[in-house]
């Protein structure tokens, strides 16, 4: 027998050998792609199980800082938390300028509102998917088309329109605008009667103030509708009437709470406020999922397990082809080694 005749088997199982080695890659490729699952494949970055941002909207007579309580709370398990300014200049304008701070949020988000910018995040979160539930802390939560003065007069309990102080300023346009104030005498009593005097002292001296018009806008939209929605009734309000609250929270078919609070619950019971908001951040689905989303679900559910088990499985079986291509190799061998004894 030749050298090329003894050859020529070995270059077949040469062949047979990277044929073998090529489709059990291919395997082991797709049971890994399989296990990955469409999350892998598209860099959904919500299959982590990330936690949803919370977005938290002060309302009028305040600032951002009335939600530090809520905030450290929420940081300390682990949310990221944004509290941006509201304008409080108008119920669209103020509306445009959080919507603009949403669409800068990557992922899911959960989106809290006292006072007044319970009417703000309302409008603010329509048309959002982003947007998996609202919340409303002693809020206004107007219905499309309502107008705010109207809505806050549905209900008797308030003090607020005795206590507060107009101050003029200059329009853009050359007319004259008014600032309402809450009068520093009133403020504790009105306001936030279960927050010691002192905070309350500083916090009438730095409130901010809302133009006067935005009570008399509309509405343009009604997020609770179509967006899960969690509400506190702060029973001890006197600021927005807690009938008014109850009503709110009724029509919207609210997961509700009531707290034996003043206006401003989430400064005098932080830790009622973050759970309020814990819940919705755990429970908020605006629409049953699609059939497709629950199978890519259930796949990125399996985890790293199904991929590593997928990895072992193709792995076993580039083994086996692999051990059955030597078994073969090893008999023509043999066979062809005792065809040259003969010949000699």
């Amino acid at each position: 027998m030749t050298v090329s005749t003894f050859l020529a088997p070995r270059k077949r199982i040469r062949g047979r050998r990277a044929q073998t080695a090529a489709v059990a890659l291919t395997a082991a490729a797709a049971a890994v792609a399989v296990a990955a699952g469409p999350a892998a494949a598209n860099g959904d970055a919500d299959s982590s199980g990330a936690k949803p941002t919370v977005v938290v909207v002060h309302g009028a007579f305040a600032d951002a800082s009335g939600w530090n309580g809520v905030v450290q709370r929420l940081q300390r398990d682990g949310y990221k938390v944004m509290a941006p300014a509201n304008p409080l200049r108008g119920l669209a304008v103020d509306s445009a300028y959080i919507a603009s701070v949403l669409k800068s949020i990557r992922g899911p988000i959960v989106l809290a509102g006292h006072s007044y910018g319970g009417a703000v995040i309302s409008n603010a979160a329509a048309g959002n998917p982003q947007v998996k539930s609202l919340v409303f802390v002693s809020a206004l939560m107007p219905d499309k088309w309502e107008k705010l003065a109207d809505l806050s007069a549905k209900f008797a309990g308030s003090e607020l329109n005795a206590a507060l102080k107009p101050v003029p300023f200059p329009e853009a346009d050359g007319g004259e605008g008014a600032d309402l104030y809450i009068q520093p005498a009133k403020f504790h009593d009105v306001f936030a009667a279960d927050v010691p005097s002192g905070t309350t002292a500083v916090m009438a001296a730095t409130q901010r103030p809302i133009n006067g018009a935005a009570f008399m806008d509309r509405s343009a939209a009604a997020a609770w509708k179509t967006i899960p929605s969690w509400a506190l009734v702060a029973t001890r309000d006197k600021a927005i009437a807690p009938d008014l609250e109850r009503f709110e929270a009724k029509r919207a078919d609210a997961h509700t709470v009531e707290v034996d609070s003043s206006h401003v619950a989430m400064m005098s019971h932080p830790d009622v406020v973050a759970d309020l908001i814990r819940q919705a951040a755990g429970a908020g689905t605006p629409k049953e999922p699609s059939l497709a989303t629950k199978a890519a679900d259930a796949l990125a559910a399996t985890g790293a397990g199904a991929l590593v088990l997928a990895c072992l499985g193709a792995l076993a079986s580039v083994t086996v082809l692999a051990g059955a291509a030597l078994v073969t190799a090893a008999r023509r061998r043999r066979a062809a080694g005792g065809g040259r004894h003969v010949a000699r």
